[in-house]
């Protein structure tokens, strides 16, 4: 069979040109993934995890698996660990963990907060919407679980659905960082930034905003293509390296992605 060696480069190119894309939007992914954050995992085993540098949750998740190997029944140290792994990178173990720990208390709503968590970050999206609203008690709704099941919405396509949730979590807890974070990152995926970008700056005014509310704002700043600022945000977090790293990866994928669209065009061209 004779091949169009230059139709079969262009679509290579194409190729390429898209799994770019994808790269960039699960690059936003990472810096709100954990969107389904329900504030379900205890805290009083010293440092919060989620505020540990790269070095000190490695030394964490050690020594938190090294307790969950000695005794996997205790709750506090297997939710620990699981968010560990979860902020590890590792959410197919963290899911395990998490699995378990839900057939051994059933009834225990942080328990099944956590489990839909670990599951949503797994990519199991429906098991994890039954799952933590299984673990809502109607008669008296926590707002984190409203949130949470929001941003399990959103995941699914359902953003209307989702924003009725998270306006509903706002009654509840008015001026809520994570929420109005949810919120903005909502808007995002719909590729509305300047609405994204209007919530993410009430967040970071919140009382209790922490460093992944902050980081979702210097992205979506960059993707708007402000980069000296967003690198500024970025760099209230992170080190001058790592944000001006982050800024300069940032503006290759939008590159790539205009290249996409000017391929997209060509193709459309030729048709």
């Amino acid at each position: 069979m004779l091949i169009n060696r230059d139709a079969n480069a262009k679509g290579n190119r194409f190729a390429a040109a898209s799994c770019a894309v994808l790269v960039a939007v699960s690059l936003a992914g990472c810096a709100a993934r954990d969107r389904t954050t329900t504030g379900s995992v205890p805290r009083g085993g010293g440092q919060a995890i989620e505020s540990m540098s790269a070095s000190e949750l490695a030394t964490a998740t050690d020594s938190l698996g090294k307790s969950y190997a000695r005794n996997s029944k205790d709750r506090d140290v297997a939710l620990r660990y699981a968010t560990a792994l979860q902020m590890s990178g590792r959410p197919d173990q963290a899911l395990a963990v998490m699995r378990k720990l839900a057939i051994d208390l059933p009834q225990d709503r942080q328990v099944l907060a956590a489990y839909g968590k670990a599951l949503a970050s797994a990519g199991e999206l429906e098991p994890a919407l039954d799952a933590v609203r299984r673990a809502q008690t109607p008669e008296y709704p926590d707002w984190k679980l409203v949130s949470a099941e929001a941003a399990i919405l959103d995941q699914l396509g359902r953003p209307q659905d989702a924003r009725t949730l998270y306006r509903r979590a706002l009654e509840m807890k008015p001026g809520e960082a994570s929420v109005l974070s949810n919120l903005g990152m909502s808007h995002l995926l719909e590729g509305d930034l300047k609405g994204a970008e209007d919530y993410l700056r009430q967040a970071v005014q919140a009382q209790g905003a922490d460093s992944r509310v902050r980081q979702n704002l210097a992205l979506v700043v960059g993707l708007q293509g402000r980069f000296k600022e967003a690198e500024e945000i970025a760099s209230r977090e992170l080190s001058p390296d790592q944000a001006r790293a982050n800024v300069t990866y940032l503006r290759s994928m939008l590159a790539q992605q205009n290249a996409w669209n000017d391929l997209r065009d060509e193709e459309r061209n030729t048709n």
